[in-house]
């Protein structure tokens, strides 16, 4: 396969041209590899959950044996991935917590409350008493009441309380609402355990309350949390692409998706000494860059540049400019150390819970972050002499990014008048049709950042108005839409009026994965607004993944279904398709319980036609689309009108 079918992104085929060329391998050739897939994992009807197992499902053997069919085996599978995404997620809240928990009590030094305002919001929303209480007790409850959500025996997630009140109804009469992250973890394993759960309708009803478990509670939570340590993210400048490496500089990147380890280390970059330290190696300073959903962290709050996305990490380390990488959880490639051995890059782990067998592990512990950050950092400038030859792509594209519900807010009605009212009223004038998100990861099946890409050009070009998250978010940076002098050339005339008018890009970059939180928060803002739906199963509104790789995904995905919404996904990522009537219920049954539905399209022309359709017909439903005469009043017209 030739770089331009791997990857649309030139930086990208460079460095997978090269790679070949030296023999060494990336995730791209590791699929070549494993062709042709397993096609019962493809179609979601294999099942090893015990050791009479593993079973598949054919036409010869209908049922495993323990008698469980295709149905069972299916929802077993959907839930199983729903309750490890959430997991993933919720374990990312559950650190940021007991950091933020640390922070307030004093206990971790090197961190501090950026966003005290917030902090009181969030205090107030929690029912934490504020007046005539320092900082630090404020934060010392806030924090106690964020961690129990993880585990406590009793109660349902606080912030599901955010949804409109017709949506938390849905979820009480369904018996849904979340209760702890945990508790519905543990029960969906016990649930897809052998010999329990065998009624594939109630076993994705559970992957729907896990999923809002996620959504309205650890990804939320960690957000929240997050703003308040760091910062709430603003519109800022940045960069993207593998062209932000400097060729003089020390080049560090962090990689991952807890901001913990990030934001210590572009503090420590930052020392005086150190930097010293780096020009006596030889170097011009220090360059730190981001891969992944960390670097959507640091670019939203520091302006820190993104070096690329998941498929982009291979690719860092093989212009041969990297002198650390330095990795926390999640969507780290164990390939990383086979290439890192060809390069003089020092490849570090820093989570206990995530490392690499034969890898280096420098553990990040809150009580030293900053200490230990400035420790890989000097690893990084001592590795710096050890640098051979260096090829860096010359491509990197600038980028607006830091689009939180707090600052859209903003940005829509100032300080005092901060409201989504304009954005409301805009959507029902019809200047901007409907709202779209785009998320998600990069996947070597489909031609790397093509089908975000493809798909955000579609929809503004027709006055959709798209949200971005995660790996989508530097697939559009890359590709100029996240530029706004780029993007609205290409932006529909009544999104671009109403973009030119707010002072804002057409496509919004609103954070790393876990913040997906931040489209929900904005959900309900826009409910609230009113003259849109009482519910946001009423919204001209829609999320599609096309690019999808974990588990998170589907937790993700399914949150927004349980929220109401219509989530497109590529068909071959989304392995359901083995069992009819758990297919038939999710593209169709559950919008009549939850209002929302999954849709497979992987074609992103048609994946936009599918959202268009979808916004047109809630447009319809809200009678927004029927044009209205103009009614000039005379004086006996204006006597007749009632004034209450």
């Amino acid at each position: 396969m030739e770089p331009h079918e791997r990857s649309v992104d030139k930086a990208a085929q460079k460095m997978i041209a090269n790679m070949a060329e030296a023999g060494q391998k990336n995730a791209w050739d590791r699929l070549e590899a494993q062709l042709p897939q397993c096609g019962f994992g493809k179609l979601g009807i294999c099942c090893r959950i015990c050791t009479m197992g593993p079973c598949r499902i054919t036409k010869k053997a209908p049922v495993g044996v323990c008698g469980a069919d295709a149905d069972t085996i299916v929802a077993r599978n959907f839930l199983r991935a729903v309750a490890a995404g959430a997991s993933a997620h919720s374990d990312h809240g559950r650190g940021v917590a007991e950091v933020f928990l640390a922070t307030a009590q004093g206990e971790a030094p090197d961190y501090d409350l950026k966003d005290t305002v917030k902090l009181n919001k969030l205090a107030q929303e929690l029912g934490v008493e504020t007046k005539g209480r320092s900082t630090s007790e404020i934060a010392i409850d806030v924090g106690e009441i964020a961690l129990a959500e993880f585990g406590k025996p009793k109660g349902n997630q606080l912030m599901a309380l955010r949804a409109p009140q017709p949506r938390q109804e849905i979820w009480q009469k369904l018996d849904i609402t979340p209760r702890a992250v945990d508790r519905e973890v543990v029960e969906a394993l016990h649930r897809t355990h052998m010999g329990v759960d065998q009624d594939y309708r109630n076993i994705l009803m559970h992957a729907s309350r896990t999923a809002l478990a996620d959504g309205w509670g650890g990804s939320m939570l960690a957000t929240e949390l997050q703003d308040v340590l760091f910062g709430t993210p603003y519109p800022g400048r940045g960069e993207v692409n593998l062209g932000v490496l400097n060729k003089d500089e020390v080049n560090i990147i962090v990689h991952g998706h807890e901001p913990i380890l990030s934001e210590m280390i572009v503090a420590a970059s930052q020392d005086d000494e150190l930097l010293a330290a780096a020009i006596e190696a030889g170097a011009k300073g220090i360059n730190v860059a981001g891969i992944c959903c960390t670097a959507n962290e640091l670019l939203m709050r520091h302006g820190i540049p993104i070096a690329g996305s998941f498929l982009s990490q291979e690719l860092a380390i093989a212009t041969g400019a990297i002198e650390l990488m330095a990795v926390d959880v999640q969507c780290v490639m164990q390939g990383l150390a086979e290439i890192a051995k060809c390069f003089h890059t020092k490849l570090v782990t820093t989570a206990d819970k995530a490392r690499i067998f034969g890898v280096e592990h420098v553990p990040m512990e809150e009580r030293t972050a900053l200490n230990t950050a400035k420790e890989l950092v000097n690893v990084a400038i001592d590795n710096y002499k050890n640098r051979g030859e260096v090829d860096i792509p010359s491509e990197k594209e600038k980028v607006v990014a830091g689009f939180s519900h707090e600052s859209i807010n903003y940005m829509l009605g100032g300080r005092f008048r901060a409201s989504y009212r304009p954005l409301n009223d805009n959507i029902m004038n019809g200047r901007i049709r409907g709202i779209a998100g785009i998320v998600g990861c990069t996947n070597p099946k489909v031609p790397q950042d093509f089908t975000h890409t493809t798909l955000a050009r579609e929809l503004i070009r027709r006055d959709v108005l798209v949200l971005t998250t995660g790996c989508a978010t530097i697939a559009c940076g890359k590709m100029g839409l996240a530029n706004p002098k780029k993007a609205l050339e290409l932006a529909g005339p009544g999104l671009r009026e109403v973009c030119e008018a707010v002072g804002i890009p057409p496509v919004l970059t609103c954070g790393s994965c876990v913040d997906n939180s931040r489209l929900l928060v904005a959900c309900a803002e826009i409910v609230r607004e009113g003259g849109l739906g009482d519910d946001i199963s009423e919204l001209p509104a829609a999320g599609a993944c096309l690019e999808s790789i974990t588990e998170k995904a589907i937790s993700i995905g399914h949150y927004f279904v349980a929220s109401g919404m219509l989530v497109v996904f590529a068909k071959e990522l989304l392995p359901i398709s083995g069992s009819e009537n758990v297919s038939d219920y999710l593209f169709r049954g559950i919008e009549k319980d939850l209002g929302g539905r999954w849709a497979v399209e992987s074609d992103p022309v048609r994946a936009a036609e599918m959202i268009l359709e979808h916004i047109e017909s809630k447009r319809d439903a809200l009678g927004i689309n029927i044009k209205k005469r103009r009614k000039l009043y005379d004086m006996e017209d204006r006597r007749a009108l009632a004034v209450e």
